[in-house]
């Protein structure tokens, strides 16, 4: 076994390269390498040595460490590198890399291949049954929504990194299968995917209610309380917005005025929903648009007024210059306690429009799902182990400085929720009393 695989597999965050002259270009443009792994043995004009007396001397605060058998001692001395030999017993190795870099310290080092004096024996490396059932396979992430929008954004940002989380380095791959607010990608994963470990769902929120809250119950074809949750990728903040264009000026004007929203389904369909029947605003929906990025292109072409049930930091992330040219108004925010920036602005919580506290408890249930708004899951029958490995993945891949650059030039805010706690918050979800889920349903079903 790698390495590298070893390291990684005990928190580090490896960066790879194939020779010395790679590996101090990666030291000139990163500021966050804490350590260098290297052999002496290597490809290129400079061996280990000579790498070793160069970033010793332009990066004196890196630690070091050498894999090789027959190193000079007054060098592991003089440079202070930490030397394994050949192959490296693996808790010396993962001890010693520990002891050298503060917990306080990103654990970022620079592995370099040194001529296969990087790799454990077999005798020294227990077998990894996860890391053999993935090395070598494609794992299929399906995202339920179209290309481009909230939904897809985060599913591709997870991604790119999970692969390299996982033992075994799967090859992963993004798919799209849009349908039915996310339940046709939800039943796919459920009851038709491979149940081996190898498909991973990408859902949207409304796909772990619908079959307790939604009107089509009796048409969901797979049971939320049995998947394997692999955790979520962000919490959200549900708003209403209208074209800036109109003359609606507050959410109070909807109980006046009627104004057209147009719906992909899911949440786009039932917050509307519930707030033309539970609290008796004024609205219309026009159904049938592939996701929230196609009924935001409705919205500019005047096709429709407004959008209700998306989340705030999705709205900033796939249309911010909505908000920099003042093209769009947020009415009020679907939420039992709003978003800081939101609430600082004014905007009301649809909850205080609520004529008396069952209204109140049942948009309380509704909104509930804004806690989880990227889930991720596996089949029920997938191995435990797998699932196991697959929940440590995902933590790690959202956890990656690089994932966090990437989210922050796209503009999408990562807030994880681990698979244990996701699987606990849809058990209680689903405890909720049947006389409130009845009344909620019923409201849902006006439309």
């Amino acid at each position: 076994m790698r390495a590298v695989d070893i390291v990684e597999d005990a928190g580090f965050l490896p960066v790879e390269s194939v020779n010395a002259g790679e590996a101090i270009e990666i030291l000139e443009s990163r500021s966050d390498i804490a350590q260098l792994s290297t052999g002496i043995q290597m490809t290129g004009s400079m061996d280990g040595l000579m790498l070793a007396h160069a970033v010793h001397r332009r990066w004196p605060k890196i630690k070091m460490c050498w894999f090789q058998a027959l190193s000079p001692l007054r060098i592991w001395i003089s440079l202070k590198i930490a030397a394994f030999p050949k192959p490296p017993e693996m808790k010396q190795m993962i001890g010693e890399l520990r002891a050298m870099v503060s917990a306080s310290v990103l654990k970022i080092l620079v592995v370099v291949f040194c001529a296969g004096l990087c790799t454990f024996s077999g005798r020294l490396a227990a077998a990894d049954p996860i890391a053999d059932f993935y090395k070598g396979k494609q794992v299929t992430l399906v995202v339920g929504a179209t290309a481009g929008g909230g939904y897809d954004l985060y599913a591709r940002l997870v991604g790119r990194h999970i692969g390299r989380r996982l033992p075994g380095n799967p090859t992963v791959v993004v798919a799209n299968m849009p349908g039915a607010g996310g339940n046709t990608s939800a039943a796919y994963v459920a009851n038709v995917a491979a149940k081996d470990g190898t498909v991973i769902g990408a859902v949207q929120t409304g796909t772990l209610l619908d079959q307790l809250i939604s009107p089509n119950a009796a048409q969901i074809k797979h049971d939320a309380r049995t998947l394997n949750y692999i955790g979520s990728a962000n919490s959200e903040v549900f708003t209403c917005l209208v074209d800036a264009s109109l003359p609606i000026k507050s959410f109070a004007d909807l109980f006046e005025q009627e104004i057209i929203f147009g719906s992909s389904g899911g949440t786009t369909r039932d917050m509307p929903v519930a707030l033309k029947s539970i609290l008796g605003a004024r609205i219309k929906l026009i159904p049938g648009y592939g996701g929230t990025r196609e009924i935001g292109m409705a919205i500019e072409r005047k096709e429709v007024s407004g959008l209700c049930g998306m989340g705030w930091t999705s709205i900033q992330s796939q249309r911010p210059d909505w908000f920099e040219k003042k093209l769009v108004r947020v009415l009020v925010q679907e939420s039992a306690v709003g978003d800081p920036a939101l609430n600082r602005q004014g905007v009301p919580l649809s909850v205080s429009f609520a004529k008396n506290a069952e209204q109140r408890l049942m948009l309380e249930l509704l909104y509930s799902q804004g806690v989880f708004t990227r889930p991720f899951i596996m089949a029920p029958e997938a191995p435990k182990e797998r699932v196991t490995a697959m929940r440590e993945a995902f933590v790690d891949a959202l956890s990656d400085p690089q994932a966090h650059a990437e989210a922050t030039k796209q503009k999408l805010v990562i807030t994880i929720i681990n698979g244990q706690d996701l699987q606990e918050m849809v058990r209680k979800i689903y405890t909720t009393p049947a006389a409130t889920i009845e009344k909620l349903k019923r409201a849902l079903a006006s439309e």
